[in-house]
């Protein structure tokens, strides 16, 4: 039913809210046994790839684009690693109006620039990272009154509250902690406020430890310093000066949790866990906090037998150049059966 529908008691609808939906939200909270086994804890993973641009960006997106042209814009403009791009564009073109999209040249993973593109978008290539990427933007927004959809618009942290929501309506409860990648460091405090929203309302009784990871190249929160050049495999949190720090400090220092930075090994070899001892494929950045809880594992820092949740951010298919340069290739054989047996009586 979409986000906008399903939550609209929580959210800032009006009567004159144009009801924008592609049936964003309602993303599976897959609990994953076998790499719970591996860590003594309850882990489920909330996969946002299966949102419709494929990313938990489409949560917050919905309610930006929608209250965008409840005040009357008429097209929308974002700078984007690549997830915002995507989503941007799709919400843009079901509404029919244009989407300007900033990117860092040649930092962006191919599958999310084809989405961009393929939705009609009008991608612009910066020569300088996300951050003046973002800086072009917002001064373009100004210039131009086009809507600046990132999540400096307060719509979108609002809207993506709803993924707390949805855990906690699966769960029955909050979690014990939540386990989340950081970039621009607005989804943690968006959760954060929608488990709050949650105990308020009465409906959970708890809250959790907001934990967030970073990519060791790009960890302004960790490091608590900006990071002019950030550098990371998870081009999605490829980020040097979150524009949400602020807010991600205030998440994790209320909620009693922590920000931890895990190295680009760590993440590729979290991505191929998940894939083959959990069966999902999400991609590198959405891979950090279970990095995190590896390497937390690992320290004697995971406490057993608690309830995770970590949010898969992105699905694989957004980046699958970075999945394919870390497994071997098919196996090619002769069109017989003897060929054919030879490879399965081997394994």
């Amino acid at each position: 039913m979409g986000v906008l529908k399903h939550y609209k008691e929580l959210l800032p609808i009006t009567p004159a809210t144009p009801n924008v939906n592609l049936e964003e939200g309602n993303t599976p909270l897959i609990f994953l046994p076998r790499v719970s086994e591996r860590l003594e804890i309850k882990l489920y993973g909330k996969f946002e790839g299966c949102n419709p641009s494929g990313s938990f960006k489409d949560r917050g997106m919905v309610l930006a684009v929608a209250k965008a042209l409840e005040d009357g814009k008429r097209a929308v403009i974002c700078a984007s690693t690549g997830n915002t791009s995507a989503s941007a564009a799709a919400y843009a073109a079901s509404q029919g109006i244009p989407c300007f999209v900033l990117l860092p040249a040649g930092k962006v993973a191919l599958g999310k620039l084809a989405q961009a593109l393929m939705y009609g978008a009008k991608v612009i290539a910066v020569k300088g990272n996300f951050d003046r990427a973002l800086e072009l933007a917002r001064e373009g927004a100004e210039k131009t009154g086009c809507a600046m959809v990132n999540s400096v618009n307060p719509y979108r942290l609002i809207g993506q509250r709803s993924g707390a929501w949805e855990i906690c309506d699966v769960l029955g409860k909050a979690p014990d902690w939540h386990a989340i990648p950081v970039g621009n460091a607005g989804n943690i405090s968006a959760y954060w406020a929608g488990y709050n929203e949650y105990k308020k309302l009465g409906k959970i009784n708890n809250l959790p430890r907001m934990m967030g990871f970073q990519a060791e190249g790009a960890a302004p929160l960790v490091f608590n310093k900006p990071c002019p050049n950030p550098e990371t495999i998870a081009t999605a949190i490829r980020i040097g000066n979150p524009v949400s720090a602020h807010l991600a400090r205030a998440a994790v220092s209320e909620s009693g949790g922590e920000f931890n930075s895990v190295t680009d090994e760590e993440i590729l070899a979290a991505q191929k866990i998940l894939a083959a001892e959990g069966g999902v494929f999400a991609e590198p950045a959405s891979c950090a906090p279970l990095a995190g809880l590896i390497k937390l594992k690992k320290l004697g820092k995971l406490p057993e037998g608690i309830t995770v949740t970590m949010i898969l951010t992105g699905n694989g298919l957004k980046d699958p150049d970075t999945a394919m340069s870390q497994v071997g290739k098919p196996i090619e054989i002769n069109d017989t059966l003897e060929d054919l047996m030879k490879v399965l009586e081997h394994d």
